[in-house]
């Protein structure tokens, strides 16, 4: 087999051939000439001396009281949660969904949440998120227009029912590439 071919200078398409084979000391013809040195640096002038400074501050007059800080997150929902009943009855509401009933041992909440939760597995989803919907939607319409008890309790109720009885994280798949289990 023939010796690898080791090129000892390439030319560029755009340029003439040269006219003999370069010599051991020739430079390229398409390379030019190195730049010549640059001049040596002008020299900096030496720092000033050390003197006083003088600082001038202009201070503009202020616009009023500084405004009060924002409320934290929890201060925010708080409030929008004492809108809708005074905390009494929030608390009522909440312990009455919530509390076991005497000789049953289960809440209206916990009930009403496997409620809506075997209607999903028996007939569906569809059919878990309707029977959670409606009444909890029918609570707070009519919590909107009488803040009472009874109310508010149903609200909490239906609320629980939707939240642990009809949602299910899985839906987000199903519901965005088809897929069920």
């Amino acid at each position: 087999m023939a010796d690898p071919i080791t090129p000892t200078h390439i030319i560029p398409a755009s340029a003439a051939l040269p006219p003999r084979p370069p010599g051991p000391d020739d430079i390229p013809p398409w390379r030019t000439p190195p730049a010549p040195p640059t001049p040596p640096a002008v020299p900096t002038p030496p720092p000033p001396q050390p003197g006083p400074i003088e600082v001038h501050v202009t201070l503009a007059p202020a616009e009023g009281p500084p405004a009060p800080p924002e409320p934290s997150r929890w201060a925010t929902a708080w409030t929008q949660l004492t809108t809708i009943a005074p905390v009494w009855k929030l608390a009522a509401a909440f312990l009455a969904a919530l509390l076991p009933i005497p000789g049953v041992g289960y809440s209206l909440a916990g009930v009403w949440a496997w409620c809506v939760g075997d209607a999903r597995e028996t007939f569906g989803p569809q059919y878990g998120y309707g029977l959670a919907t409606v009444p909890f939607l029918l609570a707070v319409r009519a919590l909107r227009r009488t803040p009472a008890l009874r109310y508010l309790t149903a609200t909490v109720i239906g609320l629980i029912g939707l939240v642990f009885g009809a949602l299910d994280l899985f839906d987000v798949v199903t519901i965005t590439t088809g897929v069920t289990r």
